[in-house]
């Protein structure tokens, strides 16, 4: 194998790694959006039929008291800006159904990682076989 085809093993290797590194933070975002749907879910079950002190931000650090009524709707954003007026149980079943959504996505990005690492570690041992491979030549 010459320099350049060893080069091009770099190369490839360079961007197993970067691809990699992205994989990783794609998962750790879906893990985010995971975890503020199920305090979400909980904050909703919490205030289910009774009223609870809140702090409304008002910006700049600051809060206003307030009172939430148990009863109230929730608003949900849904993308694009579009904030939708639901009740508890329907809000509460968007942001479970949210959570499976991710997970799926969760499942599929550490797949493609997986499938990544693999790879990476073959093109790995495959320059290890070429470095070996050429030292003997070079006696």
């Amino acid at each position: 194998m010459n320099e350049e085809q060893a080069q091009q093993f770099l190369y490839q290797m360079q961007i197993l790694e970067s691809y990699a590194a992205s994989l990783d933070q794609k998962e750790e975002a879906i893990i985010a959006i995971i975890r503020e749907a199920v305090a979400s879910i909980d904050s909703i079950r919490g205030i289910q039929n009774k009223e609870s002190p809140a702090l409304i931000p008002v910006g700049h650090g600051a809060y206003v008291r307030a009172v939430m009524e148990g009863n109230q709707k929730v608003l949900l954003e849904v993308g694009s800006g579009v904030v939708v007026e639901k009740d508890h149980e329907s809000a509460i079943n968007y942001l479970e159904m949210r959570i499976k959504e991710m997970q799926v996505a969760l499942n599929e990005t550490a797949a493609q990682k997986h499938q990544t690492m693999m790879r990476l570690e073959q093109l790995k041992q495959e320059m290890d076989n070429i470095i070996h491979a050429a030292k003997p030549s070079q006696h």
